[in-house]
């Protein structure tokens, strides 16, 4: 039997990887993560994926690293992780809120200028890693890189310090804006009145159906919502449904002009 005319060690060396799996940066690029896991009250065990959830592709083609050394595969994984968070979140938040308005409301929040906005208040741009062409044409600022990195962010905490753990750092920064009523103009009218009474503890709220009139094609309900047994709005609609809201619109208004007053 004829011997190879390769040796071991050539054929080691004509198999070995082209692309390095290791994201190496500079002392001035660790010092600037360092101060951000600081700010934010995260010491993160793996660096390397604190490192690559801001690696973008431009970056890695540029220094001949491995191709999914970029946060492509990150924001995969981080925008289900964002997802359900913040299904929690909502759903533990708003338990009279129905299905179809809770998916209304996380969208609004997983959006891409939502994520824009969150990357932006904790100045993500600047952590970026990007190649030469990308940094000349701006992409450091551009919303769907941010967007997508904010989403890497996420997976990468998630991946290396856990589930809780993301949930804590939400509640710093994402939660927050959530409570404030960032998001309340994607509600319904009762959705944002039940939304304002518990920012603002303000106690319960109830609605009443006070008249039914009209025939059965044409029939209309009036309604009104009360807050501690104390009439805050009424409203008149086609049916139960749109009375109530009628009245949370009008409760809306009401508690507007009154806050305007005492301010």
């Amino acid at each position: 039997m004829s011997k190879s005319k390769h040796s071991p060690k050539t054929r080691a060396r004509r198999f070995k990887p082209k692309h390095s799996r290791q994201l190496v940066v500079g002392e001035a690029i660790k010092s600037q993560f360092t101060a951000f896991q600081k700010e934010i009250g995260v010491s993160f065990e793996n660096e390397q994926l604190l490192f690559q959830a801001f690696t973008h592709s431009s970056y890695v083609n540029e220094h001949r690293l491995h191709p999914q050394m970029d946060n492509e595969r990150l924001e995969f994984l981080g925008d289900a992780v964002l997802e359900l968070t913040i299904s929690r979140y909502l759903y533990e938040k708003y338990p009279n809120m129905s299905e179809g308005q809770l998916t209304k409301l996380r969208a609004a929040i997983v959006c891409e200028p939502s994520l824009v906005q969150f990357a932006n208040d904790m100045n993500f741009g600047h952590l970026v890693l990007l190649g030469k062409g990308e940094e000349m044409t701006g992409g450091r600022m551009r919303p769907a890189l941010l967007a997508d990195v904010f989403e890497s962010f996420v997976c990468a905490l998630y991946l290396d310090q856990g589930l809780e753990v993301v949930f804590e750092f939400l509640e710093k920064f994402v939660y927050p804006k959530i409570n404030a009523g960032a998001f309340s103009h994607v509600m319904d009218y009762k959705s944002q009145l039940q939304e304002v009474i518990q920012r603002e503890s303000l106690g319960v709220i109830d609605y009443v159906i006070t008249d039914e009139k009209g025939p059965a094609h044409n029939r209309e309900f009036s309604s009104k919502v009360m807050l501690n047994g104390n009439d805050l709005g009424v409203g008149v609609g086609r049916s139960k449904k749109e009375a109530e809201q009628m009245a949370a619109q009008k409760a809306l208004i009401n508690l507007k002009e009154r806050n305007e007053k005492e301010s």
